[in-house]
């Protein structure tokens, strides 16, 4: 107990009694003690489903070729299937206190203090696992159990500490289904989602069927990120979603997509993939309109950084002035001016035009080439605004339906954070929303008690101020969850800090400007 004793005393403790305002952690993940989660499944559905979980979790977790995986092939036999390199090592371990705080709800809460936060919203480490599961009632069966148990077991522990729900999303009736049953049943107020959901390219599969050609499958899907171009209505879901008052979590990384696929080195594959993954699912809400038509929405993406939630917002603003249906007229083809640019031909090009006899609309269709000849026929109507679906008219509607809809999760160590404050260089002169995401229990955060300390390092060091420190740990983690849901707080120890409406309108005040 004396290294317990010494950690009560951390840094980052000390750091939180110099503040006025509370810490939300919106990021920890926990591991379940495998026995009594294996015990709960079991008593929700037989042996049976324990199995299940096993494969689902095997699955979900290692890349396999020809039954083996990675670690099971020679390096020739990785070469040969290209088996993409699967994580390893993602957990604390040689710090025993905190592989103990990871698995046990009541030591965690007892260390609440040590870490520097009032409130965490916890991701036990296999809340998606069924992920992996390949039947449907397989996959809702483990999901509701899994759901039900982390409900139980962190119940008595609510006023500091809130389990996620895993939402299942191969389909919209089943992740409304499973939305409603783990709020309206259990009681859980957030929600975690896989950002994507792999679909076979159906052209592919009615060609090479696969139970006749297993192995095509592997290669032969893309994701769907719910928005634009699923072939699924997902505004249901959202719209239950909205209804019900959840926020939306999700940790979606992009490991084994092209360029993120080395056979042989993790760090390779791992660096910048929940940003990837991360954005490609955010603009396919935005682009598809589902922000536009849900404003109430409010997603976080976790583990990613939030410099790439600045990154996009000025891209999209930057595009908006060249393809918004009036900057486009500067590239359509019809309004080239054959005559002007006959005459400057004339004028200005007897010697690149020598040997050649052209008309004027010869000549132009020769100057205008791919970008007149490419295709069988000119984008006609809706085919030709990229924005039109997001229902985009100024970049104040980009900023309405991007910066409001999103918050993205920064670990604490995080300098790149310096560009979600950015109100300089940010469009409008707005803050992106970032929010104080520790991500504690993985392998990037050895020391349960660090985090907090190395985010007040970055305004010591003038990466950001003091103000926006707030933001991050306080104000935009409040915001989140209390925009979806005003009383998410309640009955919390963070509705005891809050003490009037009229002070966090002042923190508010610090995000949107």
């Amino acid at each position: 107990m004396t290294e317990y004793n010494r950690l009560k005393t951390s840094r980052s403790a000390a750091i939180k009694a110099t503040l006025d305002y509370p810490v939300i952690d919106t990021d920890v993940h926990t591991n379940d003690f495998t026995p009594a989660l294996e015990d709960y499944i079991a008593n929700y559905g037989g042996a049976k489903l324990v199995d299940e979980l096993r494969k689902a979790e095997s699955s979900r977790l290692n890349s396999k070729s020809e039954g083996k995986d990675w670690y099971q092939q020679t390096p020739e036999e990785r070469q040969y299937n290209r088996t993409v390199r699967s994580p390893w090592w993602a957990r604390v371990t040689r710090n025993t206190l905190d592989l103990a705080t990871y698995t046990l709800p009541e030591l965690f809460y007892e260390r609440q203090a040590e870490q520097g936060s009032d409130y965490s919203v916890l991701f036990p480490n296999n809340v998606l696992a069924p992920t992996g599961a390949k039947l449907q009632e397989n996959r809702q069966a483990l999901q509701r159990a899994i759901n039900h148990y982390h409900a139980d077991l962190y119940r008595p522990y609510s006023d500091r500490l809130t389990p996620v729900a895993g939402i299942q999303m191969h389909t919209p009736q089943e992740a409304i289904e499973e939305l409603e049953f783990a709020v309206n049943t259990l009681g859980l107020k957030v929600i975690n989602i896989p950002g994507g959901v792999k679909r076979p390219v159906k052209a592919i599969a009615d060609k090479y069927p696969a139970d006749q050609f297993p192995g095509i499958s592997k290669y032969a899907y893309y994701m769907d990120f719910y928005g634009i171009d699923s072939e699924y209505d997902y505004d249901p879901f959202w719209a239950k979603v909205v209804e019900l008052g959840v926020p939306v979590t999700t940790h979606y990384g992009s490991q084994g997509w092209t360029g993120r696929s080395s056979i042989s080195n993790y760090m390779n594959n791992h660096i910048g993939h929940f940003a990837d993954g991360s954005q490609a699912f955010a603009k396919a809400l935005f682009f598809g309109g589902v922000t536009k038509r849900f404003p109430q929405l409010r997603v976080a993406m976790l583990e990613g950084g939030a410099d790439w939630g600045a990154h996009v917002y000025i891209h999209l603003v930057d595009r908006f002035s060249k393809r918004s249906l009036k900057g486009l007229q500067n590239y359509n083809p019809e309004l080239t001016n054959a005559d002007e640019l006959f005459e400057l031909f004339e004028r200005y090009g007897k010697e690149i035009t020598k040997g050649h006899s052209l008309s004027k609309e010869e000549l132009t269709k020769s100057v205008l080439g791919s970008s007149f000849t490419r295709h069988s026929r000119q984008p006609v109507g809706s085919e030709l605004e990229d924005f039109g679906a997001a229902g985009i008219e100024t970049i104040e509607d980009i900023r309405d339906r991007w910066v409001n809809n999103f918050f993205f999760g920064s670990e604490s160590d995080d300098r790149t954070i310096a560009a979600a404050f950015n109100d300089k260089a940010n469009p409008l002169n707005v803050k992106i929303n970032a929010i104080y995401s520790s991500d504690v229990g993985h392998w990037d955060v050895p020391d349960l008690t660090a985090p907090l300390a190395e985010s007040w390092d970055l305004v010591k060091e003038g990466v950001i101020s003091e103000a926006d420190f707030k933001s991050y740990v306080f104000a935009n983690p409040y915001k989140f969850y209390t925009e979806a849901n005003p009383n998410f707080f309640k009955g919390t120890a963070i509705e005891s800090k809050v003490s009037n409406v009229e002070s966090l309108q002042v923190d508010k005040s610090l995000v949107i400007a």
